[in-house]
């Protein structure tokens, strides 16, 4: 067990972008990575660093399990795990009734009704940078597109996209490396009992909680009102479990393609020859869309927790036995990919990115709305021959989250 990795418990190991160097040393190292406990009290874990090992976990929920343990590195305490359980940290037959609530919400065929609306956000956005001559990418680009598209589905009033917007960074801020204020938002829940150990946990299960009471006096068609009429088994959503799967679909559904969208912009600087080439055969937009996901891995890695002995790549694994599976490492796993750390429009349809999971169960709901959105995104920005160079440009400090707190642009 050779500790290759003890860095990856630290956010600051990301403070500059996916750590490429590391991962390749990992995925040419035989077996799984050992990381050691952390000096915070982290108990060590197996690294998944290559493609199909990590599909190989993806597809097998009985014995890799997300409701045994936790999804994120760090540990929680046993009685946090059903106060913080959302649809993700659940193992099927449950999470399998639960996906069926809003799964249909986003099949692909669902969701290319929502293109108009996505491509409104677009445009708006986009007139916006152009009218100021260049600005902040992330604040005017990528965050109010996807978490104003995501709050239409739900329901959530225009004026307190803003509100969510703020909620879902000082999420993020949850695996961070910097210390939160516990009461922030007003909280007096203890931080081990919240989502990410971050109270804006706590205010966005308030407001969700504010705003199913405003749906059951007055139904709407949106996604808030299907899941407070839904039934499991019989049973309507507690207001918990209601708030829990509120704050899954504003995170899942904004910050990752928030932070593909933020990228977007360093691809579209660093490789504009092959913009180019999409800008006069737009039959490559699938192409380029896939490709910036891949690049972007926005989310970093999911865990998962061992139910069984088994081994995996030689790796003898025991019950208990956590799991992490680094996306960001398998999307530039050179036995799947040619030259993988390069931006290219050529890549085969197979084998598939795992910027939403490597398959099975928990792939993710919302692949084909992302796809859409980054794809009008770029068609728009490509319909007006946006050049622009960008500046300093400043990473989320975080383990978890691929993203970007500032890319400067100007024409």
């Amino acid at each position: 067990m050779v500790d290759l990795a003890s860095s990856l418990h630290d956010p600051h190991a990301f403070s500059a972008g996916i750590p490429h160097e590391l991962f390749e040393t990992m995925r040419r190292s035989p077996g799984l990575t050992w990381s050691d406990d952390s000096d915070d009290g982290t108990r060590g874990f197996w690294s998944v660093t290559r493609h199909a090992d990590l599909v190989e976990v993806s597809r097998d929920a009985q014995t890799y399990s997300s409701g045994v343990g936790h999804i994120q590195i760090y540990d929680i305490d046993e009685d946090a795990l059903d106060a913080r359980a959302s649809m993700i940290d659940m193992d099927p037959p449950i999470h399998t009734r639960l996906r069926r609530i809003v799964s249909s919400a986003f099949t692909p065929k669902r969701v290319q009704d929502y293109q108009r609306s996505v491509r409104t956000r677009v445009v708006a956005a986009l007139d916006e940078l152009e009218a100021a001559g260049g600005g902040n990418w992330v604040d005017i680009v990528a965050k109010p597109i996807p978490i104003g598209v995501i709050c239409d589905l739900m329901g959530v009033p225009s004026a307190d996209h803003d509100y969510l917007i703020s909620l879902t960074d000082h999420l993020v801020a949850g695996t961070s490396a910097e210390p939160l204020e516990p009461n922030a938002y007003g909280n007096t829940i203890p931080l081990r009992l919240l989502p990410f150990n971050s109270p804006a946990a706590f205010a966005m299960s308030q407001y969700a909680t504010e705003l199913a009471e405003l749906r059951r006096d007055d139904p709407q068609d949106d996604l808030v009102t299907a899941l407070i009429n839904a039934e499991i088994d019989g049973e309507k959503l507690t207001d918990e479990e209601f708030a829990n799967f509120f704050r899954l679909m504003i995170f899942a559904g904004n910050e990752t393609t928030r932070s593909t969208m933020a990228h977007l912009a360093l691809h579209w600087v660093q490789y504009s020859e092959l913009f180019e080439q999409v800008k006069t055969d737009r039959s490559l937009l699938t192409a380029v869309t896939d490709e910036v996901i891949r690049h972007a891995s926005s989310i970093l890695y999911f865990r998962r927790t061992v139910t069984t002995a088994t081994q995996l790549s030689g790796t003898e694994l025991s019950p208990g036995d956590k799991v992490v599976m680094w996306y960001c490492s398998a999307n530039f796993d050179e036995d799947e990919f040619e030259a993988p750390r390069e931006f290219r429009l050529d890549r085969p349809v197979k084998p598939a990115h795992v910027a939403f999971g490597g398959g099975g169960v928990h792939f993710c709901l919302g692949a084909s709305l992302a796809r859409l959105e980054v794809a009008e995104l770029i068609d728009e920005m490509l319909d007006r021959d946006l050049r622009f160079d960008f500046g300093s440009v400043e990473y989320t400090e975080s383990n978890f989250v691929n993203g970007l707190e500032d890319v400067q642009v100007k024409w």
